[in-house]
């Protein structure tokens, strides 16, 4: 791949991984803010903790990207991105762009997709 691309990709990578990092800080503040108030009410108390664990779950998720993200920046430093785990073929630039911490090339990641669909993943 181009060093312009791969510098593209690179400094969205960067960009992306900052912001999960900041909202995963605003998380921790908020949440270490929140302090246990007593509620006098148990459905206010029940909505706290739902809520709370919603914001978990996504920052759960999140945090699964930030090792995609890191990884994929490794795979630009060490010459490997944009290249299929699978079949070793480039992977086409419009799946990067919508996808950029993929390993797969878009046929391989349909065969894969399949064989999960058939073992009922």
């Amino acid at each position: 791949m181009e060093r312009d691309k791969l510098e593209y990709f690179k400094n969205l990578l960067t960009s992306k991984l900052n912001n999960l990092l900041q909202e995963a800080e605003k998380t921790l503040e908020g949440m270490s803010d929140d302090g246990e108030e007593g509620f006098p009410d148990p459905s206010d108390r029940a909505s706290l903790e739902t809520d709370r664990n919603f914001l978990l779950r996504i920052r759960d998720r999140e945090r699964r990207l930030i090792v995609k993200i890191k990884e994929a920046i490794k795979r630009i430093d060490n010459g490997s991105f944009g290249i299929c785990e699978s079949c070793g073929e480039d992977i086409s630039y419009k799946r990067l762009e919508a996808r950029p911490v993929t390993t797969c090339c878009i046929d391989c990641k349909k065969k894969e997709e399949e064989v999960e669909k058939n073992r009922g993943l």
